[in-house]
């Protein structure tokens, strides 16, 4: 592929371009850009619906260009409040640095780790004093940060808007404005923000950047964007068995879009597939996404273990907890026993998932609350419980 074909592609995935022919001189241009792509630690596991950003990025980088990863540590005190009725909780400098610590080695999953370079806002924005604080804020009107639906919504509303909530899209575009970023991109939740980038880098005689809009990958529920705080998710750092299971509960109307933004896989193949045997073709998706973000060599066991517990069967990996002999020659409440393996963080959820089915223990349900666990129950110094569908722990006597 030429360099003027891979433009091309990249300008074909975006949803909205501001400048496509800013861009296109840009990227033609034969200089080293520095691409922006900003995220919020307060969430610091990616899922594939970072990816969507991730791989354009990957594409840039490949063209020779810089790729800056913003860690919003300073940003996250305050929190996005893109899409948000209400405040969100601030979180301390502390726990915003934390979570981005764990960025690095996910990123890497995906661009070049000796050609990625990532920094966070606090390097500039914790050392702006009141005048420079005054000086930004003078560079946008009330009404035009009242044009962000959310904001605008609320205030109709008489729903709480906090004058720190206003800074955010302010101090996400001055970080435009510190890294001179050429381009930034971002999902379609973000656009105002990008543009905010935009025009205060003109207010600061800076060459505006080039803002590129990907779409959002729709989460698991098949309504709302993928987010972990939905639970929705596809985490590209989980397990290949935990992969396996998601990817099979793709709703089967969006699986198509799943492939199109997250693989690079043939979609005149997948169509086919899609059309002719659904099954398949989420197990084809499953294989590849556990290929791109662990390796080929785990996709058999993650297959197995699936197909085992769709069939009611135990898988071979389970997690192993230890109990003493004594504990289980005196009698011990499967509520407690629940709790002290870790199957559940306290016995009232014990007892709740018991009522209502969600325990077995060697394959057989068990809805007395009451039920004393004793060695009659072990075969082999072994037990087995089951939560739910596919949660297991083998119980074994030390």
């Amino acid at each position: 592929m030429t360099k003027e074909e891979k433009i091309e592609l990249i300008i074909r995935r975006a949803v909205q371009i501001f400048n496509e022919d800013s861009l296109r001189k840009k990227l033609l241009s034969g200089k080293k850009l520095v691409v922006k792509f900003g995220a919020d630690p307060s969430r610091p596991d990616l899922h594939l619906g970072h990816t969507v950003s991730l791989r354009l990025l990957k594409d840039l980088q490949d063209l020779g260009h810089e790729i800056v990863f913003v860690i919003g540590d300073f940003t996250a005190m305050i929190g996005d409040p893109s899409g948000r009725s209400k405040t969100r909780p601030a979180l301390t400098f502390e726990e915003t640095r934390k979570s981005g610590e764990t960025y690095f080695n996910q990123v890497t999953k995906i661009l070049d780790p000796s050609k990625t370079k990532i920094v966070y806002n606090s390097e500039w924005l914790s050392k702006m004093n009141f005048n420079d604080v005054l000086e930004l804020t003078g560079k946008y009107t009330v009404a035009r940060i009242l044009e962000r639906d959310d904001f605008a919504n609320r205030f109709k509303n008489n729903i709480p808007i906090g004058i720190h909530e206003f800074m955010y899209p302010l101090m996400q575009g001055y970080d435009s404005v510190a890294l001179n970023a050429d381009i930034e991109i971002g999902g379609t939740d973000q656009t105002f923000n990008l543009l905010v980038g935009r025009e205060l880098q003109k207010d600061y005689g800076q060459e505006s950047q080039d803002v590129i809009v990907l779409p959002l990958l729709i989460g698991l529920d098949g309504k709302e964007k993928m987010s972990k705080s939905l639970d929705n998710y596809i985490g590209i750092d989980e397990s290949p068995n935990v992969m396996y299971e998601k990817a099979m509960k793709i709703p089967d109307n969006i699986l198509f879009e799943y492939f199109k933004l997250t693989t690079d896989i043939n979609l005149d193949d997948i169509k086919k597939i899609i059309d002719e045997d659904i099954i398949l073709a989420h197990k084809k998706y499953a294989e590849e996404i556990i290929k791109m973000y662990h390796g080929e060599e785990y996709i058999k066991n993650a297959e197995e273990r699936y197909n085992s517990i769709a069939k009611g069967g135990v898988p071979k990996d389970i997690e192993i907890f230890e109990i003493e002999h004594k504990l289980v020659d005196d009698g011990i409440f499967l509520t407690d026993l629940l709790m002290t393996s870790g199957m559940v963080p306290s016995k009232s959820e014990g007892r709740r998932l018991i009522e209502q089915n969600g325990i077995s223990v060697n394959g057989t349900k068990e809805n007395n609350i009451n039920t004393i666990i004793t060695i009659e129950n072990f075969n082999n110094n072994e037990l087995v419980i089951q939560k739910g569908k596919k949660n297991f722990k083998k119980i074994v006597i030390k």
